[in-house]
């Protein structure tokens, strides 16, 4: 049972984050960096703090005793985080949300589920799973087996975004095709995939926090397992980290392109404006609020984060089927990425196979 709630709480994290960008399309005549950092402000800076306020009493206590180092580490791991989730963004921008999903999506879920494993065959720490316990273990070998049946399946649709811009060069200028840049977009989601793998890095860096959190939760509820929301205390030392990052990159767009006056921009739907960037950004947070629950019934290994973004990777397909984002495509094409988006539904029954038999 404790699997099943694990993985379902990793499908409603998966299904926030993959449908996160949504409310952005609703945004009218502002600047991409305008309504990012609007959304951005509420993902890292309001919500964040107010999730653990409501969840871990105390929680500014456990911050202010963590030594430094703690959260130096965690801070950092937040600000390389910060750098992927930024060029995310543009990858999404550049190859829709689809394609983008998927591909930085998929490189993030190899990077952080095996990154992790390997430091700790060199650095071994009690309860850490290394990755060769992971590849001596039936269990470990299905949830590898599952990551090498995601990567087919991002393989799958970067094969497809490849046939998707042979076929929009075929078409009239669109704003589609005008928006969609695979050399430039592949680039972006290369380093956004890499660097949006140091969140895992930092949930570890930080787990000191969430274990004090736990173990508050657990003497006042003896016998009831693990606190599901141990995790929203690290939550705000990693997004303090990604708030850096994106602030500064979006303030030095908006001196640019000069687009500060967005914000009080008469001629757009200021209010509409501020409140879908307010909603893409608290949707976004809660994909971490509920990676947190899910972790704490499955453990903070390979497999909660390949469930992750597996299950983001999923619905941010699903969102490119509803959006139209493939309509433009010869069917060829759209075999393909229905393709990618089987192999990734397998690889996380898979996992979840790999988690149960643990």
């Amino acid at each position: 049972m404790q699997i099943i709630f694990g993985v379902i709480f990793h499908f409603i994290g998966g299904f926030a984050s993959g449908s996160f960008y949504i409310p952005y399309k609703k945004v009218k005549g502002w600047a991409w960096e305008s309504y990012w950092i609007v959304g951005g402000i509420f993902s890292w800076l309001i919500v964040p703090p107010l999730a653990a306020y409501l969840t871990i009493p105390g929680f500014g206590e456990i911050i202010k005793h963590t030594s430094g180092s703690i959260l130096g580490l965690t801070y950092f791991f937040g600000l390389l985080w910060g750098i992927g989730g930024l060029t995310y963004g543009l990858g999404v921008r550049y190859l829709g949300v689809s394609l983008g999903s998927s591909i930085i999506l998929g490189l993030s879920s190899v990077f952080g589920a095996l990154l992790p494993s390997i430091y700790y065959d060199l650095n071994p720490k009690e309860g850490k799973d290394s990755f060769t316990h992971i590849i001596s273990s039936p269990w470990g070998q299905w949830v590898i087996a599952g990551l090498l049946v995601c990567v087919l399946g991002i393989i799958f649709c970067g094969r497809a975004g490849m046939m998707k811009e042979k076929d929009l060069a075929k078409q009239q200028q669109t704003k589609e095709s005008a928006e969609f840049k695979i050399g430039l977009g592949l680039f972006v989601a290369i380093v956004s995939g890499i660097l949006s793998a140091c969140f895992a890095f930092g949930i570890d860096a930080g787990k000191d926090m969430a274990n004090e959190a736990n173990t508050i939760w657990k003497s006042l509820h003896p016998g009831q397992g693990e606190f599901l929301y141990q995790n929203n205390v690290t939550y705000v030392i990693i997004l303090w980290g990604g708030l850096t990052t994106n602030l500064f990159w979006c303030m030095v767009l908006n001196t640019r392109n000069k687009t500060f006056g967005d914000y009080t921009n008469k001629e757009t739907p200021l209010l509409s404006n501020y409140i879908f960037s307010a909603l893409a950004g608290t949707t976004w947070f809660l994909q971490f609020f509920f990676y947190g629950m899910g972790e704490s019934k499955l453990g903070n290994g390979a497999s909660s984060w390949i469930l992750h973004m597996a299950f983001i990777i999923l619905v941010a397909n699903v969102w490119g089927l509803v959006l139209k984002e493939w309509s433009a495509v010869s069917r060829k094409t759209l075999y393909t990425i229905l393709t990618g988006i089987v192999f990734i539904i397998l690889s996380i029954m898979i996992v979840g196979y790999g988690n149960s038999i643990k």
